[in-house]
């Protein structure tokens, strides 16, 4: 049994993230900070815990009492926490914010389907985030293969949650509400993440990743199109993806046309894989809030505490 501490506890990812902990076997929760809810059940800001804790938001919290912290104030905080905070040795870290994506101050980039081994052995991980997450398992076998040759073409679109539970002009319901809309076409940050593991990968690889980002009318999932040149022909192709994630705990390769529905609530990320004259298109589908965010850092606190990769993630999707 481990126990475990949340900083920032009132945005959606840390709600998914209580919600997975409370049912976790190997965990116990010993603080939930929130400075702007503190004293005020779980429950009255993560609705959908209604009787499933009786957990109160916390203004303190004791870093030592713990063995596993996790981080989910905006990005850019993660830094600042530990600018004001001394890490108790032994404390095993998960940030699921942008901050220490780059490997600095001694993290691991938490991908397992890339770094599974890295991260068992690893105290402290940065969180991929959700479109990056989405488009590196699109991309990840052909540049393990060092086969991506031309420009890489990304279309992907994400549910409301992706903007954060804060509300703004382009996440009310009035306005997502029967609409889609393009957003920081071709600057996207996670790109910078996406291009570091490529070019990890296949450091030849030199060419642009056009990725171009999408609101959809949804609350949560990402569906992520992806195309580029490729040599191989279909069959080998989708052998390539098969062996890539044989191994894979929640990355599967689907046969025929996927969707969102086939993954929303769970901590899988489905593939499709077929081949069109001289490019290969992937289609890659994850829950943000979970593949894409809680449920790869719960995923990856079990990896580097020695628990079954699946413990408390065998979560069930939306049936229709």
């Amino acid at each position: 049994m481990v126990k475990v501490g949340i900083i920032g506890g009132a945005g959606y990812t840390a709600g998914e993230l209580i919600r997975l902990l409370l049912n976790h076997p190997q965990v116990e929760i010993s603080f939930i900070h929130s400075a702007s809810n503190a004293g005020n059940h779980i429950c009255q800001v993560h609705g959908g815990l209604w009787g499933e804790t009786q957990l109160r938001f916390s203004a303190e919290y004791d870093l030592s009492a713990i063995d596993v912290l996790f981080l989910c104030s905006a990005h850019g905080k993660s830094r600042a926490f530990w600018q004001e905070n001394v890490m108790p040795e032994g404390l095993k870290v998960i940030d699921l914010a942008q901050d220490f994506r780059d490997e600095s101050e001694g993290y691991v980039y938490g991908l397992p389907e890339w770094q599974r081994e890295r991260i068992k052995g690893a105290t402290k991980v940065a969180n991929p985030g959700c479109f990056a997450t989405a488009i590196q398992l699109a991309l990840l076998p052909l540049a393990a293969a060092g086969t991506l040759q031309g420009e890489v073409h990304i279309t992907a679109i994400t549910g409301s949650t992706g903007a954060g539970v804060k509300p703004g002009a382009t996440t009310h319901f009035s306005w997502r509400s029967d609409n889609m809309s393009v957003y920081k076409a071709f600057e996207h940050q996670h790109l910078i993440e996406i291009g570091r593991t490529l070019r990890t990968l296949q450091p030849t690889f030199d060419r642009e990743l056009n990725f171009v980002p999408m609101r959809g009318n949804f609350a949560r999932g990402i569906l992520a199109s992806v195309y580029t040149e490729c040599s191989l022909t279909a069959e080998e192709a989708v052998a390539l993806y098969n062996d890539y994630y044989a191994d894979a705990a929640f990355t599967f390769v689907a046969e025929g046309a996927i969707d969102l529905k086939q993954v929303t609530n769970t901590n899988k990320a489905l593939l499709s894989v077929a081949k069109h004259g001289n490019k290969l298109h992937v289609v890659s589908v994850i829950d943000n809030l979970l593949k894409g965010a809680s449920g790869q850092a719960v995923q990856n606190m079990n990896l580097i505490c020695g628990f079954d990769e699946m413990e408390g993630l065998h979560l069930k999707p939306n049936a229709f």
